[in-house]
C-alpha cells in the first residue's frame, strides 16, 4: 500500500497538460517566466557581494571572525528557508511561495540595513540576516521548481543554467555599488554600506508587480487533483504564447499521462523516493550541491579579505578586482547552457566541474609560491569560475529535474539545506586560514581541498549521473502520482538500474500510460 495520501474522491485522469506545455515554441511569456523568477538569483549576489565587502565591520565593531559569522549565519538562514517554504511549495503551490519569500526577504534585509552602531547590537544585524537569508532560501525551493515546471523541455537545461548564473550580475551590481556606497569621500562612514542594503528591497518591490503575470504551475495543479484548474491555466499559457507566436501545434490523445491525484507526500514516502528509489541519483545531487556550495562560499566570502591581507589592496579597491570575477561567472552559463541541452548533462558536468579543479590548483601553486600578482590571481579566479558557474547552475537543475514532480521542491530544498551547510562552514574556515595575513601556506592548502572537491564532483556526476537532457520531467522521474506507477514497481527490491549514459534506478524509463 502506497504511503502517499491521496484525496477521498479522487478519481484517475488522463491528463495531457505536461505534453502540452513542452511542446510550446519559445515567446514572451517565456521571457516573463525568466525575469520575473529568475531575478531573485540576482538579489542573492547582491546580498552574498555587500557583505563580503565588509562596509558594516566598522559601524558594529566587528573583527575578521565576527564578519566570516556574518557571511555564515545568512546561510544557515537559507538553510532554514528552504526547509521550511520548499514543504510549503509542494504543499500549497509554487506561487503562493515566491510571493511570500520575497516579503520576507525584503524585510529582512531592510531591517538588517538600519542597525545601530556599536558592537552590542552585532546580534541584531545577525538576526536579520538570518531572516533575509531564509527569504532567499525559500525563493531557491520554490522558483527553481516553478521554473522547470514552466520551461519547455527543449530549453529548460541553458535556461535554468543561464538563470541561477545570473546571480553574478547581482554580484556585479553589488560591487558597483560598494565603490560608491564604501567611499568615505562620497558616503560618510557608516552610512553608505546600509544605503547598499536598501538596493535589494527596492528591486525586490518592482519584481512583485512582474511576478503578478506568473501562473501556478499546471503540473503541481495536475498532480493535486486540480485538474479543471491545471487545463484552464494551460489554455491560459497557450493563448498567451499564440499571441506573439502563432498558432501552437496540436498533442495527439497518446501523448497523455493517467493520474491518481495526491494531497501530500509523508516524509516516510520521501526518503524512500531519495534512499531506496533513487539512491544514484540523490548522491549525484548531494555530490554537485555540497562540492560547489564549499567551493564558491568558501572563496567568494574571503575574496576581499585575500586581497587585502595578501596583496595588500586596500579595502575600498577590491570591488573592481572582483569585476572579471562576477563577469566569468556570469558569462560561463550564458555562453556554455546550450551545451547541457545539447552535448548532455554529464559530459558538461565533468567538463566544467573538472576543468575548474584543474585551474584552480594552478593557480592555487602559484599563490602559494607568492609568484603572481592580484592581477594574475582574479585572471586566475576568473577563468577557473567561467567553467565553475556553469556547472554550480546546473546543480539545481539536476536536483530539480532528477526526482518526482510531487517532491521537486522539497527534493531541492533538502540538497541545498544539506549543501549550505557544508558551505557555511566555508567562510569560517577560510578566514581562519588567512589568519594575520602573513602565512600563505593555510590558505593555499584551502584553496587545494577546494579544487580537488570540485574535480571529484565532475568524476562523479560524469560516472552516476543521467542524460535528462531535452527529455520530459515525467520521462526523466515518474510522478508519484502517474496511476500505474505502483504496479510497475512490483516485485523491486534492489536499486541495479543502469547509470552514466541509460536514465538511472530502475523504475524511471519513462514509459507512460496511453503511451
Amino acid at each position: 500500500m502506497s504511503s502517499t495520501t491521496a484525496p477521498a474522491n479522487r478519481q484517475n485522469v488522463r491528463s495531457l497538460v505536461p505534453a502540452r506545455m513542452d511542446r510550446l515554441p519559445w515567446s514572451r511569456f517565456h521571457t516573463l517566466i525568466v525575469v520575473g523568477l529568475g531575478v531573485s538569483w540576482i538579489l542573492d549576489g547582491l546580498e552574498a557581494q555587500i557583505v563580503s565587502q565588509n562596509g558594516y565591520a566598522t559601524t558594529l565593531h566587528m573583527n575578521a571572525a565576527l564578519i566570516g559569522w556574518a557571511g555564515t549565519i545568512y546561510l544557515i538562514g537559507q538553510v532554514a528557508g528552504a526547509l521550511v517554504f520548499g514543504w510549503l511549495s509542494d504543499r500549497l503551490g509554487r506561487r503562493k511561495l515566491f510571493f511570500l519569500t520575497l516579503l520576507i526577504y525584503l524585510g529582512g534585509t531592510l531591517v538588517a540595513g538600519l542597525t545601530p552602531p556599536g558592537e552590542q547590537w552585532i546580534w541584531f544585524f545577525f538576526v536579520f540576516r538570518f531572516i533575509a537569508g531564509s527569504g532567499i532560501g525559500g525563493e531557491y525551493a520554490a522558483i527553481n521548481s516553478a521554473i522547470d515546471e514552466l520551461i519547455p523541455s527543449h530549453y529548460r537545461g541553458r535556461v535554468d543554467i543561464a538563470i541561477n548564473g545570473t546571480y553574478w550580475a547581482g554580484a556585479a551590481l553589488g560591487a558597483f555599488g560598494n565603490l560608491f556606497f564604501l567611499d568615505n569621500h562620497i558616503f560618510a562612514e557608516g552610512i553608505g554600506w546600509r544605503l547598499g542594503f536598501f538596493v535589494g528591497p527596492v528591486l525586490g518591490i518592482i519584481i512583485i508587480f512582474l511576478r503578478r503575470g506568473v501562473p501556478e504551475s499546471p503540473r503541481w495543479l495536475m498532480t493535486h487533483g486540480r485538474q479543471e484548474e491545471a487545463e484552464s491555466t494551460v489554455q491560459g499559457i497557450e493563448d498567451r504564447v499564440e499571441r506573439t507566436t502563432g498558432p501552437v501545434k496540436t498533442v495527439p490523445d497518446s501523448k497523455a499521462i493517467e493520474i491518481s491525484p495526491l494531497t501530500k507526500v509523508p516524509i516516510l514516502q520521501l526518503l524512500r523516493v531519495f534512499v531506496l528509489e533513487y539512491p544514484k541519483r540523490t548522491i549525484v545531487g548531494l555530490t554537485m550541491m555540497i562540492t560547489q556550495s564549499f567551493l564558491y562560499n568558501a572563496i567568494f566570502f574571503t575574496y576581499a579579505l585575500a586581497l587585502t591581507n595578501f596583496y595588500h589592496v586596500p579595502k575600498e579597491q577590491t570591488s573592481w578586482y572582483f569585476f572579471p570575477f562576477a563577469i566569468g561567472n556570469l558569462l560561463g552559463p550564458i555562453l556554455l547552457g546550450h551545451l547541457f541541452d545539447t552535448w548532455g548533462r554529464r559530459k558538461m558536468v565533468l567538463l566544467t566541474y573538472g576543468g575548474a579543479g584543474v585551474i584552480l590548483l594552478a593557480s592555487s601553486l602559484l599563490f602559494q609560491a607568492n609568484a603572481i600578482t592580484a592581477i594574475v590571481q582574479a585572471i586566475f579566479w576568473s577563468a577557473a569560475f567561467f567553467l565553475a558557474s556553469a556547472g554550480a547552475s546546473s546543480a539545481y537543475l539536476t536536483v530539480s529535474e532528477l526526482f518526482p514532480l510531487e517532491v521537486r521542491s522539497r527534493g531541492i530544498s533538502f540538497f541545498f539545506s544539506i549543501a549550505q551547510i557544508f558551505g557555511a562552514l566555508g567562510p569560517v574556515i577560510y578566514g581562519g586560514l588567512i589568519g594575520d595575513g602573513h602565512n600563505r601556506t593555510g590558505m593555499a592548502v584551502g584553496y587545494y581541498i577546494g579544487a580537488g572537491v570540485m574535480i571529484l564532483g565532475g568524476i562523479i556526476t560524469f560516472v552516476l549521473g543521467v542524460n535528462a537532457e531535452r527529455k520530459p520531467l515525467e520521462e526523466v522521474a515518474d510522478p508519484l502520482s502517474l496511476a500505474n506507477r505502483q504496479q510497475r514497481r512490483e516485485g523491486w527490491t534492489d536499486p541495479k538500474g543502469d547509470t552514466g549514459a541509460n536514465a538511472g534506478e530502475k523504475g524511471s524509463s519513462g514509459s507512460r500510460s496511453g503511451g
